[in-house]
């Protein structure tokens, strides 16, 4: 066994101990704890945001220099939104009519709330366009428009791709940036054990037993679907595309897995993404660097899933019956919402906000219930997207792959 392998299933083990740890601590520790360990969580938290946008930047840049050609760029790209355009609206598909099969929520009873949240604006796909070139890329950055920072990117990239001997200084320092965020990342990356353990510690102890107890059957339905996706969409992907044994792939995404559960962001997770792709499934990098941050920003089928599966359950909890016009239309603005859901955690309730008046839900009486599980629930749908973005990272390496060879 390679000692990158060996390191990797060190660091594995002792995530995967500091998620139980908190998981654990969260539920029984005194109060007095919660301080100092959400002072932790929010350190680690902002020293792995620290470095996405850098990172982001000079990864695409670079990684579009790598690929050599502006047409193959294109086609990376391309395959990329193919892929995560179609499984999103399967995600959300597949999210929408399961609790009808299941019966979830018939019964259930909802106790109104006075929670008020700022919904996130719908809009079509051309207004989606329309913000995507950023008039100011400075304050795309300090904003942190993730969509408007990928765009610049890639015009840098193919810029610098164009312009070739000219550009080359400018390279030369998005490589050191990049080189330098690298390095920054892989040390940040040993106090992932601890990070975790802060983070879950402080989501458990912040939820608690009772509130995991009262939507119990909730959580595991969504839960069991969540792995269910997962085994089966990516797993079936990695294999028959990828050409990768399915147990080899989840057990060589397990760092990023168990980071993304513990920090629910899948933009955090990005560089440890990159690291998993890249180290242990051979991943060209030029492809990792251009399709990963691609997948943090527009991948969310689990969000999808997510914001359909409680649209569904709170219908029928409330006995309002979803038409097919109506569940036509929250197919398509799921979709639409969940590609701008930004990659942080809690970024889905304003998208759920929403998304609940267009099913005809009464969202002032809902949206209390719906928070209290969001945390809960946003810790599974990031892991399901962080590893359908290195699923897409996997398959592209492979098809472009073939028809190269």
């Amino acid at each position: 066994m390679g000692k990158k392998k060996w390191l990797s299933i060190q660091q594995t083990v002792w995530i995967a101990l500091g998620l139980c740890l908190g998981l654990i601590f969260g539920l029984i520790m005194p109060e007095f704890f919660y301080t100092p360990l959400n002072l932790i969580a929010t350190i680690y938290m902002s020293s792995l945001k620290m470095m996405i946008f850098p990172l982001v930047f000079c990864s695409l840049l670079t990684g579009i220099m790598g690929i050599g050609s502006i047409a193959k760029t294109g086609k990376i790209g391309l395959y990329s939104l193919l892929w995560f355009t179609a499984t999103t609206l399967f995600a959300s598909t597949l999210g929408l009519f399961l609790p009808g099969l299941l019966h979830l929520g018939v019964g259930a009873r909802i106790v109104a709330t006075d929670v008020k949240v700022d919904a996130v604006e719908f809009k079509s796909l051309l207004g989606t366009l329309e913000n995507i070139i950023p008039s100011n890329p400075i304050a795309a950055f300090s904003e942190g428009n993730m969509l408007q920072v990928l765009s610049f990117s890639i015009i840098m990239g193919l810029a610098c791709l164009s312009l070739k001997e000219k550009a080359e200084p400018f390279v030369k320092l998005c490589t050191s940036i990049h080189d330098i965020s690298i390095f920054i990342v892989s040390k940040i990356m040993l106090f992932t054990p601890i990070g975790v353990f802060a983070c879950m510690a402080t989501v458990m102890y912040s939820n608690g037993i009772k509130t995991v107890l009262q939507l119990g059957q909730v959580m595991l339905a969504l839960y069991i679907t969540f792995a269910l996706y997962a085994l089966i969409v990516y797993g079936g992907i990695v294999r028959l595309v990828g050409k990768i044994p399915v147990g080899k792939f989840f057990s060589s995404i397990a760092p990023a897995s168990l980071n993304a559960f513990s920090t629910c962001s899948s933009n955090a997770t990005l560089p440890l993404s990159i690291e998993c792709a890249v180290e242990s499934l051979d991943v060209p990098e030029e492809i990792a660097s251009l399709t990963l941050p691609l997948g943090a920003t527009i991948n969310m089928d689990a969000v999808s899933i997510l914001m359909s599966f409680m649209i569904s359950f709170f219908a029928a909890a409330l006995g309002i019956p979803l038409t097919l016009d109506t569940m036509i239309t929250v197919l398509a603005a799921n979709t639409l919402l969940s590609i701008g859901t930004p990659g942080v955690p809690g970024g889905a309730i304003a998208a759920f906000a929403a998304l609940a008046p267009m099913a005809g839900l009464p969202i002032n009486q809902i949206l209390g219930v719906y928070i209290s599980v969001n945390t809960l629930a946003d810790m599974g749908a990031t892991t399901v997207n962080v590893i359908g973005d290195i699923a897409c990272a996997t398959a592209i390496s492979k098809q472009l792959e073939k028809k190269n060879g």
